[in-house]
């Protein structure tokens, strides 16, 4: 199990890991601790119930956070990467065959659920934060759900330029945050020393024991306290674990820690203070500069969520597990800020569906966490199946202390699926319908390549095939590009067959993609002489790299000097798919799958060639 290791810690990189990584933990307290007792109606003037919770609050903050990401999970990297699919990735590496389509399929399952959340989490963190408002001026009330639209489709109209400029605000916004969070707090505790004690587990266990009907809401409640927790690992490859582990034990641990228990300490001197427990928190002269440092922190969490949809979909594509969606790098400096167009909108339309649908983020609460927590317990497994089948250091302890968290999280998601009915049916279907569209496209796309693979020849029926036709030689550097690495592309048969001609350099150029996220420059491209003129060239690139042949091409100038890159050009296959066939897919899954196809970007420009260099070949396929 390797460790990223980026030292010394610099403090913009401290300060950068508490913007993105944890805006969306950060923000939890604007609507956790009220949800609790709003979903399991406990009274909140009651010492018993408020330790109760603040003791589920800070065990959950400390094992799920603090023990399971922090101390377990960031340290297993895939080449500097993390997030669900390098995890994934590093799983099926280590695990039998047998056990290997039930990673993929995990995968797969909290990719699904993890779009799902960049849909939920900017509706209910803006829509919590433009709530405090009302206690400005309550008539304002009517107004919250279209001031919450107006941030929204600010957030994401902006997001064709790029994460980089309002990445600078990230550190220093929540670094106020987090300090303001702490100090309002520390201010409240210290009129209430009492409710220190629910560091004390033996309250939460009081909790369950005396309120056991409404201990499952309260789970799910709790829940909305480490949502945030997956963050921590998607953004491993921007900060690395020692900035980020860092930043959370010496400032957001504690600075949430403190405000919770200081929102358990308000609601003990006042019980009608459960409606708004952080806003009523701030003295009332400070209370409109901290409704807009909220709204500019859930914007920030809502960013921080919206790129990590887009680096999991970038993924996604490297993977085969979505059709090509066209991609814009957003900066020149990180490879990990891209844009996708058709997506952003989808995101931007479903958010604002969730925002006007719902009206509040107390409603939003209960659509909240049911995917997240399924994602989460993925994570739990996924490790387990590593660790397993690899020899780190205090290997059982972490298995062990991983075991125990699976069941925390259980109990989590049997919370969470008590909100279905209230809306916890929303990431459901969400997460299930694209994982649908995942394994229908993969296997489609396994279907058509085993109809067209047919039409391949093997290298023997190649040799007879030029000694049959005797084509003609033509002085000029071809590339062929196909899937398979072992045989003849049909287009290059074809070319063959139909134009009677063979080309001086013939490349049959094959990708694959590493299971690391990159790949470097000298090891990326193995060129083989099936004969003269004759070249079979594998391509391997990360799967977080973006593919372009015409650098792949310049790799193996390196070996075979007659290339010439700039004069290159590219044959590509592009088939017309008709659902008419005997593909072991069903009907409705042939339509999206042929529907998805005709949509997807441009092959040549998902692989980086210009369209001046491309020559399409291809025919009719029946799915």
């Amino acid at each position: 199990m390797a460790t990223q290791s980026k030292s010394p810690v610099s403090l913009p990189l401290l300060i950068g890991a508490m913007g993105v990584v944890f805006g969306d933990v950060g923000t939890s307290p604007l609507y956790a601790f009220k949800a609790v007792f709003t979903a399991s109606e406990l009274d909140p003037t009651n010492l018993e119930n408020v330790l109760g919770v603040l003791s589920l609050i800070f065990w959950s903050i400390t094992l799920v956070v603090g023990v399971k990401y922090v101390a377990i999970v960031l340290r297993a990297d895939n080449d500097g990467e993390g997030g669900v699919l390098s995890l994934m990735q590093l799983a099926a590496t280590r695990v039998s065959y047998r056990w290997s389509s039930m990673v993929f399929a995990l995968g797969v399952a909290g990719c699904a659920l993890f779009f799902g959340d960049g849909v939920i989490t900017p509706a209910i963190s803006v829509l919590s934060a433009v709530e405090g408002l009302e206690l400005v001026a309550p008539a304002l009330h009517r107004f919250i759900v279209p001031i919450a639209v107006v941030i929204l489709i600010g957030l994401f109209v902006v997001q064709r330029k790029g994460t980089e400029q309002i990445g600078r605000l990230f550190g220093p916004v929540m670094l106020v945050w987090f300090v303001s969070l702490g100090v309002l707090g520390l201010l409240s505790v210290q009129q209430n020393p009492q409710v220190l004690a629910a560091i004390n587990p033996i309250y939460a266990e009081h909790i369950i024991v005396q309120h056991p009907l409404l201990a499952l809401s309260v789970f799910g409640a709790v829940f909305l306290c480490v949502t945030g927790g997956e963050a921590l690992y998607a953004d491993l490859g921007h900060f690395g674990r020692p900035a980020i582990s860092r930043a959370f034990m010496f400032l957001v641990y504690p600075a949430l820690l403190m405000n919770y228990f200081g929102q358990g300490a308000l609601v003990l001197r006042d019980g009608s203070a459960i409606e708004s427990p952080l806003y009523l928190l701030v003295p009332e002269p400070l209370l409109l500069p901290f409704i807009v440092l909220a709204t500019l922190a859930t914007v920030i969490a809502s960013q921080a969520v919206i790129s990590g949809v887009f680096s999991i979909t970038r993924q996604c594509l490297r993977i085969d597990l979505l059709p090509r969606m066209k991609i814009q790098h957003s900066s020149a400096e990180s490879i990990g800020q891209v844009y996708v167009p058709f997506l952003n909108w989808m995101m931007c339309f479903f958010t604002l569906a969730l925002v006007i649908g719902f009206g509040s983020s107390e409603s939003l609460a209960g659509a909240y966490g049911v995917g997240v927590s399924i994602t989460m317990l993925i994570d739990s497994l996924l490790m387990v199946l590593f660790l397993g089948s690899s020899t780190p250091r205090w290997r059982r302890l972490q298995i062990t202390l991983l075991g125990f968290i699976v069941l925390i999280e259980a109990a989590y998601l049997l919370g969470n699926l008590q909100k279905v009915a209230a809306g916890g049916w929303v990431p459901l279907v969400f997460g299930a319908s694209l994982y649908w569209i995942m394994r229908t496209w993969q296997s489609g796309r396994d279907a058509i390549h085993a109809i067209t693979s047919r039409e391949d020849y093997t290298e023997a029926e190649f040799r007879r095939l030029l000694a049959e036709v005797q084509p003609q030689r033509v002085d000029k550097t071809v590339v062929f590009l196909t899937s398979h690495g072992a045989r003849i592309p049909r287009t290059l048969v074809r070319n063959v067959q139909v134009n009677r001609v063979i080309h001086a350099r013939t490349i049959i150029m094959t990708i694959g993609v590493a299971s690391t996220p990159r790949v470097s420059i000298g090891t990326r491209t193995k060129a083989t002489e099936l004969s003269e003129g004759l070249l079979r060239v594998h391509c391997t690139v990360g799967f977080m790299e973006t593919i372009n042949v015409p650098t792949l091409v310049r790799d193996v100038q390196r070996i075979y000097k007659d290339v010439i890159p700039q004069e290159v050009t590219y044959v590509i296959g592009r088939d017309d798919i008709v659902t008419n066939g005997r593909a072991p897919l069903t009907r409705i899954q042939k339509a999206v799958f042929a529907f998805m196809s005709r949509n997807a970007e441009f092959a040549g420009e998902h692989l980086g060639i210009p369209p001046h260099r491309i020559q399409e070949s291809g025919g009719q396929v029946a799915l």
